[in-house]
């Protein structure tokens, strides 16, 4: 994997989006004007850029364990993988899943190691690991998870209070007790130095399926479609901030106030295509027997939001496992049985022609 110094920089060419920098130190201290930066990105496009979060050092020591992960043979790898039956926990090799309704097939290959199993570490709650998962969970895995759970916590404690919530309202629907689908994930794609078709997004667009997630990479790639827009633009990456967004249980929750936004992951532009794409990112959810619908009852900001909506917008009937499940498996590519099998593992805020 080359080192950060090593990579070409990101092109000034190509289209971007700039996101809100939020500053992860500010909201620490409850700094006024950092909350309604953060509160403006998050109600906008559900995006923003994150600075000062202490956690660079645990990143690459995560890059360096998904290499030593992604480096051992594929027999090795697919004994630890995700199966069809809706885990994300474990191995997924590239081509497991479909990007789009005709079935085409992503191009990455990741490890996903849950929240629960770190932190019950050396005990077992979901699943085994490869033995270099294994080796770093103590050292490297469970820090990371810890850190970038008290980074999310912090985060959503503010969104909590903006939101009316009373406190601890959101940390209700995410108990670190209680099993969940949260989970850290480092994600390698491969070169592509000749671009790619607008049909071969390495991951298809689609929102993400929990509360929030805390990602860190070092090339472009990450596209994020704006609301009102039908044209993707590239996110670029800046050492020494994270990115995070917000997902559909956010956008669930608030009743529409907070938006979980379309992406996709494509290959990083120009230069930067000719080499590996590592990405890291760690995803906060809703506990398994959360109910995804919204606090109307215990917000009146939520509730005044959700009597403009058509009855029951948001009311999905399904528990966050439910809902994760759902989107996981349909998205396998050996459950497909055709483009409805895609379209059954969409979220919140699918456009069928974004792909």
């Amino acid at each position: 994997m080359p080192g950060l110094l090593s990579l070409p920089p990101f092109p000034d060419d190509v289209p971007t989006h700039p996101l809100l920098v939020i500053d992860y130190e500010l909201i620490l201290k409850r700094d006024a004007a950092e909350i309604d930066q953060l509160w403006k990105a998050a109600t906008e496009l559900g995006f923003w850029y994150l600075k000062n979060h202490g956690v660079d050092a645990d990143v690459d020591q995560m890059f360096e364990m998904g290499a030593e992960t992604m480096r051992l043979p594929l027999e090795e790898k697919m004994r630890h993988e995700q199966g069809d039956e809706g885990m994300s926990f474990g191995y997924k090799a590239a081509g497991a899943n479909a990007t789009d309704e005709n079935g085409a097939l992503d191009t990455v290959e990741f490890i996903n190691v849950a929240k629960d199993d770190a932190l019950a570490w050396p005990g077992k709650v979901h699943r085994e690991y490869p033995s270099t998962v294994n080796a770093r969970m103590e050292s490297t895995i469970k820090p990371f998870v810890q850190k970038s759970l008290e980074v999310n916590y912090n985060l959503l404690e503010v969104l909590n209070d903006r939101l009316g919530l009373p406190k601890g309202a959101l940390a209700k629907q995410h108990p670190l007790e209680e099993p969940s689908g949260s989970e850290a994930r480092c994600i390698k794609n491969p070169p592509r130095p000749n671009g790619i078709t607008e049909e071969q997004a390495a991951i298809g667009a689609h929102t993400d399926f929990g509360s929030l997630s805390f990602l860190h990479n070092r090339l472009g790639g990450l596209q994020v479609m704006v609301p009102g827009t039908n044209e993707w633009q590239y996110v670029r990456p800046i050492p020494g901030h994270a990115i995070c967004n917000l997902g559909d249980a956010m956008t669930i929750f608030s009743g529409g106030i907070l938006r979980s936004n379309l992406h996709r992951v494509v290959p990083p532009p120009k230069e930067q295509g000719k080499y590996e794409r590592w990405s890291l990112v760690f995803f906060t959810r809703p506990g398994h027997s959360v109910k995804l619908r919204p606090l109307a009852e215990q917000s009146s900001i939520i509730a005044d939001a959700v009597a403009k909506l058509p009855p029951g917008k948001y009311d999905t009937g399904a528990t966050s496992k439910d809902w994760f499940t759902r989107r996981i498996k349909n998205q396998r590519i050996r459950n497909r049985t055709g483009p409805e099998t895609w379209r059954d593992s969409r979220g919140t805020e699918h456009k069928p022609s974004a792909y």
